[in-house]
């Protein structure tokens, strides 16, 4: 008996239709919201329309719960207010499952998983999991409905919170459903707490012991129990617009990244499009949404988190942002940091774990020099001083409509996506990579994505400041194996004319200095950089060459009026060879997880940096 007959015989009806190759089709929605009604039991259906009217009556029903509380409607209009359960604060990468066939598929960076065993373990939990509530049935794109680019999912949930914030981060409604002859990514979340006749509910419903956020590749599938936060339970997010899209996109010729996208202008009216690549908590929202300090330059914001990147007509590499939203880090939002985020942020928002005013509006560390008094805590609790903790979770979280956004640009939606001129990628390292280093072609700039590394940070669940290597910021993210998504890269270069392709670039905001002060301000200062880059897009800016690529050099990085020692510019453009040496040493274990996946031409890039290193 084969594997697939296998598989077969030990799940109930829903397989047989859940089989299908790339998806369901939109005509059979049907069905697979009766077969899985079967399964999860619900009391009630009710089929999402995304309209304004439904969206009030959730918010109403949430507030009703607790799980909402409506906010000063004077100070912050139609926004609300959630505190989770604190078991339920992040991702869980732990228990982030990729179930391929094999695990050879899935590679060192996933949990893997085997599809005939996890789907009826699952299905263990699943049945009865959604008696005494609502199943709510979330049609939603990723992308702009009628481009090429998008794709449809479809997301069963017992969770209002989740329908409520799906609405904001994608499109969501009847109208993704129109093209019957579509398919869509069936995804299927619950909060796996099932209630008993007249049971009382609690604010913030989770199964913190038996979590999963289950990816199956083949089927195109996302099963999701236990929690309701995040990128765990808002399945077009990470599970489906990274994690199952850069399977598909390997299969189909694009890429599914982690990147931001914006738009830089010079003073002249010349415009260009860079996507940049950074781990999570590591400033992608603060650079999507830039007010640059050069005079006469301007960004604006595309998307601050998921690009989807294809070859165009014109053989030039296009982005979209495939969300319809911002679900942002609160705190270290602040009007210094980030105005622009926080003029997102006046209505129709939904904030999660930060701490409320006795004003009846939100506040976490950052937002202000000093917290005010009167202050409820992420934990529903008084705040008086920091021995009780911070006021908002560490990974407290906005959601808010990117339309929103001031800097938001005309053409952010595009169905086509905008042609990109640069691609960035960024870590959190306080003592390792330049402020900013070119690349010398495609092949080598995968080689400087494929060894980005950073200090961890609250967004996953674990420690917090280790180092860790995260390719392109996809190590939590990539559906399959992540050697094979190194050869995909330079697969893609080599598809295309390299005069057309974007060039590639490394930056570093978070070198520091003697008594670990930050050498480069960073923020608005960040347009310094963005103008070289831009600059050695066009030939303009002077560049060295340095054994990690091109620096910029000494005259050619604009830092007029910028109170910044030479001593300290001197450091951020130095490659320190004894440093670089060591990581070169990592970089080989790095290399070495993924054995013979790793490409040949990427084992010659390390090899020409170790011999550089020696000169």
């Amino acid at each position: 008996m084969s594997s697939a007959e296998r598989c077969r015989k030990s799940m109930p009806p829903p397989a047989e239709t859940m089989a299908l190759k790339g998806g369901i089709p939109i005509r059979d929605l049907h069905r697979w919201v009766s077969e899985w009604k079967a399964i999860l039991q619900p009391d009630d259906v009710h089929f999402c329309d995304g309209s304004e009217a439904e969206n009030e009556r959730l918010c109403s029903l949430l507030a009703t719960q607790g799980t909402f509380r409506r906010l000063n409607p004077d100070l912050r209009p139609k926004s609300f207010l959630a505190l989770s359960h604190p078991a339920d604060v992040a991702r869980v990468e732990h228990r982030t499952f990729i179930a391929s066939r094999s695990p050879d598929e899935a590679g060192p960076t996933n949990n893997w998983r085997n599809p005939d065993e996890l789907k009826p373990e699952m299905l263990k939990f699943y049945r009865g999991a959604m008696r005494g509530r609502t199943m709510y049935v979330v049609p939603f794109s990723m992308g702009p409905l009628g481009s090429s680019f998008s794709r449809i999912g479809v997301q069963l949930t017992d969770s209002a919170y989740v329908v409520v914030n799906s609405r904001i981060m994608t499109r969501m409604g009847d109208d993704t459903l129109a093209d019957q002859d579509d398919t869509f990514v069936p995804c299927v979340h619950s909060v796996g707490v099932p209630l008993s006749n007249g049971e009382r509910d609690v604010a913030w419903p989770c199964n913190p012991d038996n979590r999963y956020i289950s990816h199956f590749p083949e089927t195109r599938e996302i099963w999701s129990f236990g929690s309701g936060y995040g990128g765990n339970a808002l399945l077009g997010k990470k599970c489906l617009a990274l994690r199952i899209a850069s399977v598909i996109a390997r299969e189909e010729g694009w890429l599914a990244e982690h990147m931001l996208i914006l738009s830089a202008q010079a003073p002249s009216g010349r415009k260009h499009y860079v996507a940049a690549a950074f781990p999570s908590g590591c400033g992608k929202t603060n650079m999507a949404m830039m007010i640059p300090t050069l005079p006469g330059w301007k960004v604006e914001t595309l998307g601050d988190d998921i690009a989807w990147l294809r070859f165009g007509e014109d053989g030039r590499l296009r982005a979209i942002n495939p969300e319809n939203g911002f679900f942002g880090i609160a705190p270290g939002t602040s009007e210094e940091t980030n105005p622009n985020a926080l003029r997102s942020l006046n209505e129709n928002c939904v904030f999660t774990n930060v701490a409320l005013t006795d004003q009846g509006d939100v506040w976490w560390q950052g937002l202000s020099d000093d917290p005010p008094g009167g202050l409820t805590s992420w934990k529903g609790e008084p705040w008086v001083s920091e021995a009780e903790g911070p006021p908002a979770h560490p990974n407290a979280r906005f959601t808010a409509p990117a339309a929103q956004c001031p800097s938001i640009a005309s053409e952010w939606d595009d169905p086509e996506g905008v042609p990109l001129s640069a691609i960035v990628f960024g870590g959190r390292r306080a003592n390792v990579g330049p402020l900013v280093t070119a690349a010398r072609d495609w092949a080598h700039g995968v080689f400087m994505g494929s060894i980005l590394s950073s200090e961890t940070t609250a967004a996953a669940v674990g420690e917090v400041g280790r180092v860790r290597f995260d390719p392109f910021a996809m190590r939590p993210f990539c559906g399959y194996h992540m050697g094979d998504y190194m050869s995909h890269w330079l697969k893609m270069g080599e598809r295309s004319d390299p005069a057309l392709l974007p060039q590639i670039f490394w930056v570093n905001w978070f070198r520091r200095g003697s008594g670990g002060r930050f050498l480069w301000p960073g923020f608005g200062e960040n347009s310094r950089v963005l103008r070289w880059i831009i600059e050695r897009v066009e030939g303009a800016a002077n560049a060295v060459e340095a054994p990690l690529g091109y620096l910029p050099a000494a005259d050619s990085l604009d830092v007029s009026g910028l109170s910044l020692p030479a001593d300290d510019l001197h450091e951020l453009l130095q490659v320190n060879t004894e440093t670089w040496k060591e990581e070169t040493k990592l970089i080989r274990s790095h290399y070495e997880a993924f054995g013979d996946r790793i490409p040949e031409r990427l084992w010659k890039e390390l090899e020409r940096l170790e011999r550089l290193l020696l000169d």
